[in-house]
């Protein structure tokens, strides 16, 4: 059975003074000792409410990335160089985690929780380990310091003083056809989960990561080399580093003061090792589809100026290079998707799932696209086949709905809608799913 939900609600100005006290209070209340500087830092959540945030978001960040990359051997190095780093940080409890991950725009990030990725993009940047422990150190760093922590407290206290100023803007009735369907294709977007760091948080994780990599063994030029190689790339801004940028502001003062660092605090560790060699190594089957993944990244580039069939040839250029490139795959069925191509979008998509049968990106795109070829009842079978390996995306949830209305299963659709509305409650999908179950007398 369900139940009404009430979408609009009006704030009085009791309410108002109430919610006003309370975000105060939270001010009051939240704040607790960074395990890094011993100051006091306003800090809403707990270091198992850290873990378990992570635990929910990171899963689906990594599946936008397209998942970690199929290569042992990569994927085994850069865990090892990342876990040696944690075991050197303020925060050795953390349940860390390292991987590589397939996206090919250039970026790393870390959660909370301590689950940190590196793309291929950026692995293909740098030149040798110290390099990879920089960029590990600094996202260390972040999970030490507790920045992303830091920040979604203070946006909790800006809730608690905003949640009822404005007033629900109403929801109406939508048809059900392309224009329900998210212009990014169902998925979250690259990034949909990162924090955007202050400029203030980039130089304490700088310094942090270069302390950890010091600590482990590494020449501390390899933080200058990174940073050499960010500096660099924020001067010519490819359209690869963008959500890099976007979360991790760079500056020259960001490289100047990593070699005044190197050259003054750490000056006594320039004789410990950089080993380019046994990056090179390690990384030699990634280099090898290099020219592939240059193209998946000019393809992504294209996608970004909607211009759909360019970015198909070029995908299918890079493919032709990488026949069995999970990614690529998926962004070649991206690019047709688009086009309305959907038969030959669903070749690439069941290749993908070949190429890759756990990750679950290629099952919600199969889904969308059954759902523009009112193949409904297949369509609802690939989104749960999402849901089971990756649930938690309230999106599923809305699609599923869709595919189930379209079988002319109205009780379980409505069940989908309203499981969505528990978690949405803004936006076209929530007002198509809230006006079909208004019309249905499910809602009052």
């Amino acid at each position: 059975m369900l139940y009404p939900i009430v979408l609009d609600r009006k704030i009085s100005r009791r309410d108002f003074l109430y919610k006003g006290s309370m975000a105060a209070a939270l001010l009051f209340l939240g704040c607790a000792t960074n395990p890094v500087t011993g100051e006091s830092q306003l800090m809403l959540m707990s270091e198992g409410e850290e873990i378990s945030i992570d635990k929910q978001n990171s899963p689906h960040q990594f599946s936008t990335d397209y998942g970690a990359v199929q290569n042992p051997t990569l994927q085994d190095y850069v865990s090892g160089v990342g876990k040696d780093l944690g075991s050197h940080t303020h925060r050795q409890q953390m349940p860390y985690s390292f991987r590589a991950v397939n996206a090919t725009y250039i970026n790393a990030y870390a959660f909370p929780g301590g689950s940190i990725a590196a793309t291929r993009g950026i692995l293909l940047e740098l030149d040798d380990e110290a390099q990879l422990a920089a960029l590990m150190g600094h996202e260390l760093g972040h999970v030490n310091a507790r920045h992303t922590a830091s920040l979604m407290s203070k946006r909790m206290v800006a809730m608690a003083l905003a949640a009822g100023v404005g007033a629900y803007v109403g929801i109406q009735q939508e048809n059900l056809g392309a224009g329900i369907i998210a212009t990014q294709l169902g998925m979250l977007t690259s990034g949909a989960f990162l924090a955007a760091y202050s400029r203030d948080n980039e130089r304490q994780a700088d310094a942090l990561g270069m302390e950890y990599m010091v600590k482990a063994g590494y020449n501390p030029e390899g933080m200058t080399g990174l940073m050499e190689i960010l500096k660099n790339m924020n001067k010519k801004k490819p359209s690869a580093a963008q959500l890099l940028f976007a979360t991790h502001p760079m500056s020259d003062e960001r490289y100047d003061t990593a070699k005044k660092s190197s050259e003054t605090l750490y000056a006594g560790y320039r004789n410990q090792p950089i080993y380019r060699e046994r990056y090179m190594d390690h990384t030699a089957g990634l280099r090898k589809i290099e020219g592939p993944i240059r193209d998946m990244q000019k393809g992504e580039e294209l996608m970004g100026k909607k211009k759909y069939a360019d970015a198909e040839t070029t995908f299918k250029k890079a493919l032709s290079g990488a026949p069995d490139d999970y990614a690529g795959l998926v962004m070649t069925s991206k690019s047709l998707i688009a086009q309305n191509k959907y038969d030959e979008a669903e070749r690439y998509i069941d290749k993908a799932t070949t190429v890759n049968p756990t990750e679950a990106q290629a099952h919600h795109l199969s889904g969308y696209s059954k759902l523009h070829r009112k193949d409904f009842s297949g369509a609802y079978q690939e989104f749960d086949a999402y849901h089971r390996n990756l649930p938690g995306n309230p999106n599923t949830d809305f699609f599923k709905g869709l595919a189930l209305e379209g079988m002319g299963k109205r009780e379980p659709a409505a069940q989908e809608f309203y499981q969505y509305l528990r978690q949405v409650s803004e936006g076209q999908n929530a007002r198509y799913a809230h006006g079909r179950l208004k019309q249905w007398g499910y809602l009052r």
